[in-house]
């Protein structure tokens, strides 16, 4: 076995080995409201998961660049809103595509052929195209400090107030999302992604 201290790593390292190893992970591609600019930003993020299901808890983390937010992560800050879609085969392109770099009053959908939808609960608007979209409002920010007390990410959890799935990936007798129809696209590390492949199941034990 190779052994490394974390310590002895540096950033770059130790970001390869996180996001070489936990994989794969789910990609948050979120739209956030600029309301000063009025522009929709669009980015994906794939430090992504669920935190709770008592509260209907998303969590992402949102890594800063040379100690500087990102603007999906700023608007989330000042609107306390923002929309999770769930990104699909189809979708990957587009995806990408909003993953540019742009300054914050441009909007990454620009870059692309997706249309916006109105939410239900919350100003900012989903993407149409995408299968799954979690309208949210921001639970909790935690801004996460290195050692010398610098913010490098924006951690948030955000509270799901409405759920929008296409009648495509949903079976409505059992309430189950059909993975194989939503055909989910999830991050593996450099510019490499993965399909959901096969599915298989196991009974967990009962004591």
């Amino acid at each position: 076995m190779h052994h490394f201290k974390t310590s002895d790593l540096s950033a770059k390292q130790q970001y390869k080995f996180l996001t070489g190893s936990v994989i794969p992970r789910a990609i948050a591609w979120i739209t956030s409201l600029n309301e000063k600019d009025d522009v929709v930003n669009a980015a994906p993020f794939s430090f992504f998961s669920v935190a709770s299901n008592q509260i209907p808890l998303l969590t992402v983390s949102i890594l800063r660049t040379n100690g500087k937010a990102k603007d999906t992560a700023l608007n989330i800050i000042d609107q306390k809103e923002a929309v999770v879609h769930i990104v699909s085969k189809s979708l990957t392109s587009d995806m990408n595509e909003t993953s540019a770099p742009l300054a914050s009053d441009e909007s990454e959908l620009d870059r692309t052929n997706l249309s916006l939808v109105d939410s239900s609960s919350v100003k900012v608007p989903g993407i149409r195209e995408a299968l799954i979209r979690f309208e949210t409002t921001l639970y909790q920010h935690i801004p996460i400090e290195d050692e010398s007390g610098e913010v490098v990410t924006d951690h948030f959890l955000l509270k799901v107030t409405d759920v929008h799935i296409d009648p495509a990936v949903y079976d409505s007798e059992k309430e189950y999302i059909l993975p194989e129809h939503l055909e989910p696209v999830a991050r593996l590390s450099g510019n490499a992604y993965s399909e959901i492949g096969n599915v298989f199941t196991i009974v967990r034990p009962q004591n």
